[in-house]
């Protein structure tokens, strides 16, 4: 049982309530373009799963036909308590080795790069982690837990992990030695010297004790979110495929054979001496640490809500309808352009350059609805779509006034 899509009312429910408590406490956490973009990563986390089936679920049928151990019996207590304990001792490595070999960092990276941390980070997911992540859960499915369990577990797993991404929650005593915390969490997103890779844990902070990767938070140490090579950018595309970018570069300009092929298995931050002599990434340092947060007029913060509304939505309603493969295709396509343009606007792009992006966004989203209606096709998501078209027509152009007015203002 997927218990995530039951769990979505409640995650946006308890940002709602984080929100009010911070601005009530003077210690608001929240920024609209640093929540909007870790949303919209969320939402296309969800919507890749339309299209990726994966070599895992396979991997897993044939493990679980052929070579598992058919011990385990999903009416039991004790096959629930061993998968969920085990789940986690799996994701501890999956999450450390994501932290330790470029290849996985590539595909977690993404839930780190959020300078803000509160419960909107929580929901900054990869689209990416379906290529190499399924390998750390065979070990489940060779000792014979039925996959039901697996999923279900899997998914309380992720519920858990949501509540700790929080600054309003203090340190929780005994509780702290035993269970992953917002207080332990925070280390893991800070990018402090002494808190990098660091508490691994998704409901057990144990294992980070046992295996000697545990730091406690610091009063003295304050954290500092987000990635020491900073991304400063809200586009998606850019947050999901900039590791995969610099080891391709990597693996193109070495010069020896084995550093083309060490860079994909390497751990993180290794690179071959050749290419860090002619190619220096320097990473921040700390002292000189600013948020990314480009100044924008309030229209744009108000369109770019007004996306992210839109394309919570459309994917809710690909989710409870039962959607055609090639038109769920083309309306994921159309989500990630939709974000992509909205992260335009909220680095603040120069607006008629982005404005030629966001005409040609709505003309592409016109042309689903055509083909789609010329098809017959009786989706229904098809009105929904229709719907936020006609929104968009209707808003663009008062959206845009006073941004082309302050353009034309500006010198050149």
């Amino acid at each position: 049982m997927d218990l995530l899509v039951y769990a979505v009312p409640f995650f946006v429910l308890a940002m709602l309530v984080e929100l009010a408590y911070g601005w009530r406490k003077q210690r608001n956490t929240y920024r609209l373009n640093d929540s909007v973009g870790s949303l919209f990563l969320g939402t296309l986390s969800e919507a890749q799963r339309f299209l990726t089936l994966g070599a895992g679920g396979y991997v897993y049928y044939l493990i679980t036909e052929y070579f598992s151990l058919p011990l385990m019996d999903a009416g039991h207590w004790l096959t629930w308590l061993l998968a969920f304990v085990l789940y986690d001792f799996c994701y501890y490595w999956l999450h450390r080795m994501g932290h330790e070999r470029t290849i996985l960092w590539a595909a977690h990276v993404a839930h780190h790069q959020s300078e803000e941390y509160n419960l909107s980070t929580a929901l900054r997911q990869t689209s990416t982690g379906f290529l190499l992540g399924w390998l750390f859960y065979i070990p489940m499915f060779l000792l014979g837990i039925p996959a039901e369990v697996v999923v279900t577990v899997g998914a309380l797993n992720l519920i858990y992990q949501f509540w700790v991404h929080t600054r309003h929650v203090p340190k929780l005593g005994w509780y702290e030695w035993v269970f992953v915390t917002p207080s332990n969490h925070r280390v893991h997103h800070a990018q402090n010297d002494i808190y990098l890779d660091r508490n691994y844990g998704g409901v057990f902070i144990l294992w980070d004790r046992i295996f000697g990767t545990f730091q406690e938070e610091l009063d003295e140490e304050p954290c500092i979110y987000g990635i020491r090579g900073p991304l400063r950018s809200f586009s998606p595309v850019k947050a999901l495929t900039h590791i995969y970018v610099d080891m391709a570069r990597d693996s193109w300009h070495a010069r020896r054979w084995q550093d083309k092929l060490k860079v994909w298995v390497a751990r993180n931050g290794w690179r071959p001496e050749d290419v860090a002599q002619r190619f220096p990434r320097p990473k921040s340092e700390l002292a000189d640490f600013e948020k990314y947060d480009p100044a924008i007029p309030a229209s744009v913060a108000w369109y770019a809500f007004f996306q992210l509304m839109a394309v919570v939505v459309v994917l809710n309603t690909l989710q409870l309808g039962e959607v055609a493969y090639s038109i769920a295709a083309l309306v994921i396509a159309g989500l990630l352009a939709t974000t992509v343009t909205t992260a335009l606007w909220l680095d603040g792009g120069e607006p008629s350059r982005v404005l030629r992006w966001d005409v040609l966004r709505l003309a592409g989203i016109a042309g689903l609805l055509a083909s789609g209606w010329l098809l017959g096709s009786a989706e229904p998501i098809m009105p929904v779509i229709a719907g936020y078209l006609l929104l968009n027509l209707l808003w663009l152009p008062v959206f845009m006034k006073p941004l082309l007015r302050r353009a034309a203002t500006q010198p050149v």
